[in-house]
């Protein structure tokens, strides 16, 4: 996906209709979150990146097809160099929330572009849900990532899970373990008694994406995308895990993140006990969550660990802010008793040692908030995407048009994705091969991210 100048005009909302030319995009900012909304676009969209620090420019211009200006996206010469006159898209996602503000709103002075802000905390969300600032979108990292922890405790055992349809249709990608999944291993998918209303839509084995067909055998290691109703979802759980939704969670650290993940649970009515070894930060917390119980205390204190029986809880989930300390916390947990846990992550590549060290669950807040802010770059019939597979995968949600030449044709004639449910008249299914898509139906896809655009063109 290259990158080039704007051709045939197409409606800044929507990428599909320009399926040979992308959207005019500014980038302000190119750190973690930056550095992932530049990987989700530049192939498809024409991408200017905007930065105080000329190295991270480089870096990204050496492998991406990007432009750069150096600056900040503050100050309205550096925005007009970087083309903002003509751009139909800001993303401002620096990692200080005034600065992403200004710079929307120079944008919004300066040309008639969308403008993205990402915000790291929460304190600016009621402002901009009640009108009170002029962006198109809002973005906090936190709120993002506290929800991200909640859908996986909502299906313990999937390594992800979003919601899509209103909630109708889960998407899970469930790492398949012998011992944990006699059931579904060493036998074809027809004879694994998967749950009903439910349809797996790829199995991944070595790197490498099978779509599934009913002879196909899972076998210990894959990994498995399914779409399931909730109820179903929720079976899968038990298959997998023997467990229900987590309703009781040790959170450690009452940081930012920490207390944005502790609000979040404690409103879906999910129990917290919040550990922070930092008194001041500890008694914050404790005025700020009445709801929680505070502990000031460490997650290294096997005594403290012991004492409060932290091994009851359904799940642990780390926001510590320091990946080898939640390391150790995590992988004391778990010698503790904790069956599920969970740890946000401070720099991404961490995650493969988090998982080798049988940590379950590691989520990247920068990934949370790229895939949100990315959303003004979807065709128009697309109500919502979602990246997951460090972002191998991507999940649309897109009405098939009347002139489609997939309309009435079956689910698994369409090349490179794998529909996994379709939403008609209003009511949700999961489809088997033989069924067809139909004009106005909203099929929920999974394909691969460079092949977004051309099921958004034929669809």
């Amino acid at each position: 996906m290259q990158g080039g100048a704007a051709g045939a005009p197409c409606r800044a909302t929507g990428r599909a209709a320009c399926h040979d030319a992308g959207m005019r995009v500014i980038v302000v900012g190119a750190g973690q979150v930056g550095h992932t909304v530049v990987k989700s676009l530049a192939e498809v969209h024409e991408c200017t990146v905007i930065d105080v620090d000329e190295a991270r420019l480089e870096a990204l211009s050496h492998t991406y097809d990007v432009r750069i200006t150096h600056g900040s996206g503050t100050r309205r010469e550096t925005l007009l160099e970087a083309g903002v006159a003509d751009a139909e898209l800001v993303l401002a996602c620096t990692s200080r929330d005034e600065v992403n503000l200004v710079t929307a709103m120079l944008a919004r002075r300066l040309s008639s572009a969308r403008t993205v802000v990402r915000a790291t905390g929460m304190d600016y969300l009621a402002a901009w849900r009640a009108g009170d600032l002029d962006v198109d979108l809002l973005v906090s990292t936190a709120f993002e990532t506290a929800s991200a922890v909640e859908r996986v405790l909502h299906v313990p055992g999937a390594r992800h899970v979003d919601f899509f349809a209103g909630g109708e249709v889960v998407v899970l990608g469930i790492d398949v373990r012998e011992a944990k999944s006699p059931w579904l291993t060493g036998r074809p998918l027809s004879a694994a008694g998967l749950p009903a209303a439910s349809r797996v839509v790829a199995v991944v084995r070595d790197g490498n994406w099978i779509r599934p067909t009913a002879h196909e055998v899972v076998r210990p290691g894959d990994w498995v995308i399914a779409m399931a109703s909730p109820e179903a979802a929720r079976t899968w759980s038990r298959l997998v895990t023997g467990a229900d939704p987590v309703d009781d969670v040790a959170l450690f650290g009452a940081g930012r993140m920490g207390t944005a993940i502790a609000r979040v649970l404690l409103d879906r009515g999910i129990s917290v006990r919040l550990v922070e070894p930092d008194a001041a930060r500890a008694r914050a917390a404790a005025g700020a969550l009445d709801r929680a119980r505070v502990f000031h205390a460490s997650g290294l204190d096997p005594a403290f660990l012991r004492q409060e029986r932290i091994g009851t809880a359904g799940a642990a989930v780390f926001a510590g802010g320091d990946d080898s300390r939640n390391l150790h916390a995590a992988v004391l947990a778990k010698v503790h008793g904790v069956a599920l846990t969970l740890t946000v992550l401070d720099d991404p590549a961490a995650a493969e040692v988090f998982e080798a060290a049988g940590v379950d669950v590691t989520i990247d807040p920068g990934d949370e908030t790229a895939e949100k802010m990315t959303r003004f770059t979807f065709d128009e019939r697309t109500r919502q995407m979602a990246m997951l597979g460090d972002d191998r995968f991507e999940v649309i949600d897109i009405t098939v048009r009347p002139d489609s030449r997939f309309a009435h044709a079956p689910v698994d004639a369409l090349p490179g994705a794998g529909v996994g449910a379709i939403v008609r008249d209003g009511a949700v299914f999961f489809p088997d091969g033989k069924d067809e898509l139909r004009p106005g139906d909203r099929a929920v896809v999974l394909t691969e991210p460079e092949r977004v655009p051309e099921i958004e063109h034929d669809l």
